[in-house]
Formats: structure tokens, C-alpha cells, sequence
């Protein structure tokens, strides 16, 4: 079975008997959903809460409101931790991209380790959008820091050195550029044009367990803007990739 609930499920580390035990429900009711049934609402409602995704992640046919909620017009939606973001979210939202793309962060071995996002950046790229990665600086100081506060020591620059295998050769297609940066990042970033996923980080802990917010500007004064000019700044000092 590999339905979004599914991998939902998995992702979180909960089995069929779990998930009928905390919902009062037969396991069979469980793998019927697990196939393709549509849960009743409160049933959705609780597999939301249990598995951290978002109901039409889960069920892409559910009718989506007229209206969203008015915690932010750029907000279009909210993961727990990046590890609650399905896997082809990144990859829809670089295939979207018509002008840009942009990434920002330490290492982004999560991009680099996906078979197929190296693929598609370089498709991107020959078909005329610009594609500017940042990465941290193995060697800085920064980055040094950084493994001390996750408690991994050198794993952080061994995490970038990995990631740069599989991302340093694309800069051999024209429009792929990668430079290194030593700078304290606050959120990790990855831009499609007007749209972006933003993930926070946090004291002492990977990415991988912070939030990711899916963005999308509506106004050039907004959060997409703010943080596009944040990975600028980084950019403007990030030095050539030369590993």
C-alpha cells in the first residue's frame, strides 16, 4: 500500500493495530482506508492530528473550501517537521518553477539524496530558469557550531560533503550556480518564483524535526519577499564551490 495515508502512517511511525487502538475502530476499517476509502470526517480529523499532514495531502479529492484561513494570505500550509512533508512536494513545487529557483541551506542532503530532484534541476536550467544553490561552508565555523549545538560534531560537514556529490556536479549545466556560505542560518529555504518552503530551525535540534511553512507571495511586502531577501544577503557573501 503506498496511498498518502499510508506513508503518512509509516512516516510516523504508527502501524494499522496502533491506529485502530487510538481511533476504536476494526483494523480492518484501518487498511480499508489505507486503500483508498474515505474516512468520516472525525476519523480525518484525528488521522490529521496523529500523522501530522495536512487532510488534502491525505486525501487529494477532498473538496478544498472556497475560502482559506486567515492566519496569513502567504501561508498555504503548515508541517510539524520536515519529515510530515510528503516527498513530492519539493519536486511539485520545483517543476512550478518558471524564472527561479533558489535554495538555501546547510547541507539540503534531503534535495541532493532524491533521485530525482538533481534531474529536474538541470532540466529547469536548460529550459532557461536560474537555479542558485547555497550551501554551508564544510570548513566554516558557522557550520562548526551548528554540529556542535545538533551534538554531531564533524557529521555536519560530512552531511554537506555528501550533499555536495551529488549537487557540485550540476554546475556543469549552464544556469546552475553553487556557492558556500558561513552564515547562521534561521531557516532553511527552497524557492519556486512566488512560491516557497521555508524550514525553521531550531536550537539544539536537526531540520528535519522543525516546521516547514509552503509560502506563496501575494504582495511584495510579504513573507515570500522578507525571506528572498534574506537568502540575497547570503548569497552576496557566500564564496564559489571550489570542493
Amino acid at each position: 500500500m503506498n496511498s498518502p495515508l499510508a506513508r503518512a502512517l509509516r512516516s510516523a511511525g504508527i502501524d494499522v493495530i496502533g491506529v485502530a487502538a487510538r481511533l476504536d475502530v476494526d483494523p480492518k476499517t484501518v487498511q480499508r482506508w489505507m486503500t483508498g476509502r474515505m474516512p468520516y470526517p472525525r476519523h480525518r480529523d484525528a488521522l490529521v492530528r496523529i500523522t501530522g499532514w495536512q487532510a488534502h495531502d491525505l486525501w487529494p479529492t477532498l473538496p478544498r473550501p472556497t475560502e482559506q484561513p486567515a492566519m496569513s494570505d502567504e501561508v498555504r500550509i503548515v508541517y510539524p517537521h520536515r519529515s510530515a512533508v510528503p516527498t513530492d512536494v519539493w519536486a511539485r513545487l520545483l517543476r512550478r518553477a518558471v524564472h527561479e529557483i533558489d535554495v538555501l541551506a546547510y547541507s539540503a542532503l534531503y534535495l541532493a539524496e532524491d533521485a530525482t530532484i538533481p534531474a529536474l534541476l538541470q532540466d529547469k536550467a536548460r529550459g532557461g530558469v536560474r537555479v542558485r544553490i547555497a550551501l554551508g561552508d564544510p570548513d566554516g565555523q558557522h557550520i562548526a557550531n551548528r554540529g556542535d549545538e545538533e551534538r554531531v560534531g564533524a557529521g555536519m560537514s560530512v552531511r554537506i560533503r555528501t550533499a555536495l556529490v551529488s549537487l557540485q556536479r550540476l554546475t556543469t549545466t549552464p544556469g546552475i550556480t553553487l556557492r558556500l556560505h558561513d552564515t547562521v542560518l534561521y531557516n532553511s529555504l527552497c524557492r519556486s518564483d512566488d512560491e516557497m518552503l521555508v524550514n525553521s530551525h531550531i536550537y539544539g535540534r536537526p531540520a528535519a524535526h522543525a516546521p516547514v511553512f509552503h509560502l506563496k507571495s501575494t504582495s511584495d511586502a510579504g513573507m515570500v519577499a522578507t525571506h528572498t531577501k534574506s537568502f540575497e544577503r547570503v548569497w552576496g557573501s557566500a564564496k564559489p564551490s571550489k570542493l
